[in-house]
């Protein structure tokens, strides 16, 4: 059977115009994976708003002592109690010292708190949750028998025994609310490289001759980034929380400081008199807690790849 040859010319094709060479080309901006975030990020009003509110205290905790004429423990015994005017905005307190700068330091003694105590429980948990989940074995086994026995201990005992030991001050604080809270953050850690290391990329990696540190840090952290992130972000709040409830009860840090809990448990003995010194450090922490928590929910719906990227 012979073929059929057809010629082809040039007068049987039509030319596209340049408006009509693209008609089917789907243009997109390329994004990385923290710009998207960001960008889902800011559709949350309720994140946004805690971190704004977040960035303005901070600020305020750093230049208003840095500015005040008054100290946070300067006294004036004859302005005791005295209410809020031109040269103390908001008013003294039960010895004569400025609530404003006694509430931005303690504004700054709580973040401190908070932020550090964060830090610390995320290098902790993630190294040795890491570590427990990658090797797996009796060495998994061992190393979870270990946090079971911290976790049995009320994390309120440890406290007490730590201020008893070494004082109370900031060192203290932090050392108390370390030493079991890490605990939550290394049990994820765990759970997550142990479902991870069994995926491709990490047996590819593991293939191809790369070390042991390098395939945990590299490959396996880096992808439990999202959930890390966000139990980071939640346990700010936790740590100020129990700062304050420390200094509320009288065994946090010390007099002069001043932390919103110290001054709250100040402002008792004159609460029926001058209530708004007791209202005042108590309208901070929880309006800072909203914050991190609303802060925590958004970067958790930002870092999360099942929700819908509109």
């Amino acid at each position: 059977m012979e073929e059929t040859k057809v010629l082809l010319d040039d007068s049987m094709f039509e030319k596209l115009d340049d408006s009509e060479k693209n008609t089917e080309f789907i243009a997109m901006e390329s994004k990385t994976y923290l710009q998207d975030a960001w960008r889902c990020f800011k559709k949350n009003k309720l994140a946004l708003g805690g971190l704004v509110f977040l960035s303005i205290m901070i600020l305020l905790a750093i230049f208003v002592p840095m500015v005040s004429p008054y100290t946070y423990d300067a006294q004036d015994l004859d302005m005791r109690n005295a209410l809020p005017s031109a040269a103390h905005l908001l008013g003294t307190d039960k010895l004569g010292r400025d609530i404003l700068v006694r509430l931005m330091f303690g504004a700054r003694i709580s973040l401190a708190v908070g932020f550090v105590a964060a830090f610390l429980n995320l290098i902790i948990g993630v190294v040795y949750g890491g570590i427990s989940g990658f090797v797996g074995g009796k060495v998994d086994m061992v190393m979870m028998r270990i946090i079971d026995c911290i976790y049995s201990i009320p994390s309120m005992l440890y406290v007490i025994l730590i201020m008893m030991v070494f004082g109370s001050n900031i060192g203290s604080v932090l050392l108390g609310i370390c030493v079991s809270s890490w605990i939550g953050m290394a049990r994820q850690v765990r759970t997550q490289v142990q479902t991870l290391k069994q995926q491709e990329f990490a047996l590819a990696a593991y293939v191809i001759g790369a070390g042991k540190l390098r395939i945990l840090f590299k490959h396996l952290i880096i992808n439990c980034m999202g959930p890390i992130i966000v139990s980071t972000t939640l346990m700010v709040p936790e740590a100020i929380f129990t700062e304050s409830f420390l200094a509320f009860i009288g065994i946090g840090i010390s007099a002069p400081m001043a932390s919103w809990g110290s001054m709250a448990q100040d402002a008792r003995q004159v609460l029926t008199m001058h209530p708004g010194q007791l209202l005042l450090p108590t309208i901070c922490i929880c309006i800072t807690i909203f914050s991190l928590n609303f802060l925590g929910e958004g970067i958790g719906d930002a870092f999360n790849p099942k929700k819908t990227r509109g």
